[in-house]
């Protein structure tokens, strides 16, 4: 969830350059809930006694590849991952890896019900390793100061079947999330998702039609942000903040939503969505609104419609794995205009990525191999501080032929800031940067069943809008454990 941090801190700098405009000096923060929970050291001593225990225990990472753990017998048409996250952009390991052994008496007599009960938990350290920290109270990126946050997040999935609904699911996670820094928030205590999931008909690519109802949080159902697909290995390195900043919904924040995908003909998909928006002043600002996440229609948030058209391949022994996905969201929720001070609708964010496999390392595991991809997103100059985004990537699944479930990345980006936000910010005697840069290497590790490490390295140049503060080489740790 690195991501979700830096878009976090984004949205929030967003709220704070409008609020000083409006000639306020003081550094707003919504974030009230668990106040004062946590210490500054907390998170380095969760991952140091995290990498301790898992350099003491066995050695059998490898050992829990999902095709070849032993699963409950399943009938010829279910399996136990049809109790996982299905029809994202985005997927969670098998249920096989987990620290809870699939075989393990709570794990079966729940599936011979058609449930299934997961717990996700993570915590990550960020620093940066070429100045010295400046006062927890100046800083303007993650990392300036030493920054953590952990989070856990708890799912129950029920196969309907038992219900005679068949291909359905209900799915229902919550949320705690704490961070050290409150501009890197939100802290939160609430509901995550909340939906049931309907496929009808069959194609070569998977069901012909697929449909979500509920509480959904967007980030893993659009666009395809993560590196390799994976949220246990692909987080580190992506900072693209726009679809967020114009109010699609994105962890740990929820939204009513309903999605619909169609699989077409040449593995061709149409993807649509229509969502409440997320609060214009980001996610501090929602969870002061809507702290439970449940609440359905807050004063003033409107209406976000998502439509995307993608064409997704997967590798095989005869082809490589290509995915193009380009779409448009649109947001009649009233944001600020930068040029004239007056509320506005009609934000949007326009979006086009494509990744491709180059190299195929396996014949025995196809996706295994060199990738490389790219981005462009675009958003409106009056309504949005970060206007647009530039992103190439290269990563190798499995770079190590004993460790297939690795995952090394470079990932390069470059941000345009809004013209109009600046040249204010340098009217008012502020100095800014007009653009950030970052580029980043990280490297992921399948430590043991359903443990993950992840360490990086992230250059920044501009780190922030402003002040106009030097770049920055941010170090990175994360651990995730999926029980």
């Amino acid at each position: 969830m690195v991501f979700y941090h830096a878009l976090s801190a984004s949205v929030s700098t967003l709220t704070r350059t409008r609020q000083r405009q409006a000639k306020s000096s003081k550094l707003s923060s919504h974030n009230f809930f668990m106040r004062g929970v946590g210490r500054p050291w907390a998170a380095r001593w969760l991952l140091a006694a995290g990498l301790i225990a898992l350099a003491a225990g066995p050695a059998r990472a490898q050992d829990t590849n999902p095709e070849k753990a032993d699963l409950p017998t399943p009938t010829p048409s279910h399996s136990i991952d049809d109790l996982n996250l299905v029809a994202a952009d985005a997927s969670f390991p098998s249920l096989s890896d987990s620290f809870v052994p699939v075989q393990s008496r709570f794990r079966q007599s729940m599936y011979r019900h058609g449930t299934a009960l997961r717990l996700i938990t993570q915590q990550q350290y960020s620093q940066n390793t070429i100045a010295a920290p400046v006062s927890p109270d100046n800083q303007t990126y993650m990392g300036q100061y030493p920054f953590e946050d952990a989070m856990l997040q708890p799912i129950f999935v029920a196969d309907l079947r038992q219900l005679h609904l068949h291909r359905a699911q209900l799915f229902l996670g919550g949320v705690w999330n704490w961070v050290s820094w409150n501009p890197a928030g939100p802290k939160s205590f609430q509901l995550w998702d909340l939906y049931m999931y309907k496929a009808w008909g069959h194609a070569v690519d998977g069901p012909r039609v697929q449909m979500k109802a509920g509480y959904v949080s967007l980030n893993l159902e659009f666009v395809g942000l993560f590196v390799g697909g994976s949220t246990a290995t692909g987080g580190q390195g992506v900072y693209a903040v726009l679809p967020f900043e114009m109010g699609m919904s994105f962890f740990p924040l929820t939204a009513p939503a309903a999605l619909l995908r169609l699989q077409g003909p040449g593995h061709l998909y149409l993807k649509s969505a229509v969502q409440r928006s997320i609060d214009p002043g980001g996610g501090p600002a929602e969870v002061k609104r809507n702290a439970s996440g449940f609440r359905f229609d807050p004063h003033g948030d409107k209406l976000v419609t998502i439509g995307e058209v993608g064409y997704l391949r997967n590798a095989s022994s005869q082809v490589h794995e290509t995915w193009f996905r380009s779409g448009y969201m649109h947001n009649s929720t009233a944001y600020k205009n930068l040029l004239t001070g007056q509320p506005q609708p009609d934000n949007y964010c326009a979006y086009a990525l494509l990744d491709y496999q180059l190299l195929r390392s396996s014949q025995n595991h196809p996706a295994h191999g060199v990738y490389a991809g790219a981005s462009f997103m675009t958003v409106p100059d009056a309504l949005n501080l970060y206007s647009r985004y530039y992103e190439a990537r290269l990563y190798k699944e499995a770079p190590l032929e004993h460790r297939p479930d690795d995952l090394l990345s470079f990932v390069a980006s470059h941000t345009s800031y809004s013209r109009l936000a600046t040249n204010n910010l340098l009217e008012e005697g502020k100095s800014a940067w007009r653009s950030g840069s970052t580029f980043s290497a990280s490297y992921a590790i399948h430590a043991s069943a359903g443990n993950f490490l992840g360490f990086g390295l992230t250059f920044l140049d501009g780190p922030a809008v402003t002040p106009r503060v030097p770049s920055a080489l941010t170090f990175l740790a994360s651990w995730t454990t999926y029980f």
